[in-house]
């Protein structure tokens, strides 16, 4: 399947320069999503995963999909001041400035195997600051898997450089 045909691609979006690579024509797509969904389950599938966690808010949908195929159970990792309980922070960098996600403080049993889900990868920002949350909760990432990655902004390299392994299903060149 072509997944890059049913990315929806918007110019200039959420600002001037950036093709935004729009993943809500593919979840609409069922055969779409289902291929994506079996292509993660097939990597997955018969490696020693504890846990899927998901970044808001697209990770959200791959990963509990996902979670819910490998029979694992679910973390949700969110933008600053969205979770109720005590929670981890962890900031990262923007090209405008400063972010942070959250997870709860209990999400993650020390020791565990955890899949690290979401769309995109682009500079690492948000991947690297999730993989930092897990870490202090005493999680061992299994590896990071995203639909599509932006290979013209060096992620990979990053979160590779880290000593973390990163699966893409399409890439999109600088275009």
């Amino acid at each position: 399947m072509n997944l890059k045909s049913i990315i929806r691609t918007i110019p200039h979006w959420p600002k001037h320069g950036v093709m935004f690579r729009d993943i809500t024509t593919l979840l609409k797509d069922a055969k779409a999503f289902d291929y994506v969904i079996d292509k993660f389950h097939e990597r997955y599938k018969n490696m020693h995963i504890d846990l899927v966690a998901g970044i808001e808010s697209r990770g959200f949908i791959i990963g509990g999909a996902l979670a819910s195929k490998l029979h694992k159970g679910f973390i949700p990792i969110r933008k600053e001041g969205k979770l109720p309980h005590k929670t981890e922070k962890e900031h990262y960098e923007l090209e405008y400035g400063r972010a942070a996600v959250e997870i709860h403080i209990d999400a993650v049993p020390k020791g565990s195997k955890v899949l690290l889900v979401d769309d995109l990868i682009a500079t690492s920002g948000t991947l690297a600051a999730a993989i930092n949350l897990i870490r202090k909760l005493g999680g061992e990432i299994v590896e990071c898997a995203v639909i599509i990655e932006l290979p013209d902004l060096h992620g990979r390299e990053k979160i590779e450089g880290k000593g973390y392994k990163l699966f893409s299903l399409v890439k999109f060149e600088r275009e």
